[in-house]
């Protein structure tokens, strides 16, 4: 983040000193792991919604698929009772 040098100038008879270099990375951690993880969870719980959704559409046909047998097992069934009845009359 801070670029920081310090030198300081010596005379020319004055012995060698050392320079200090003061060097900061910027901060690793910029919150890609947190947008990451949400955007996963929000992948599951979609994938979940999906799931589900289908589920209650495959019940929903069984159903209607059901309810059509029965109405058709009745229909037999009326047409039956009015076969034995006119045969029954004759």
């Amino acid at each position: 983040m801070a670029d920081e040098t310090i030198i300081t100038p010596q005379p020319a008879d004055a012995p060698a000193t050392h320079t200090t270099i003061i060097h900061e990375a910027p901060p690793s951690n910029s919150g890609m792991g947190i947008i990451m993880a949400l955007i996963l969870l929000a992948v599951v719980l979609g994938g979940f919604y999906l799931y589900t959704q289908n589920s209650r559409e495959s019940a929903r046909d069984n159903a209607v698929a059901e309810a059509a047998s029965d109405v058709g097992n009745a229909a037999t069934k009326v047409g039956d009772a009015a076969e034995e009845a006119v045969s029954t009359k004759k």
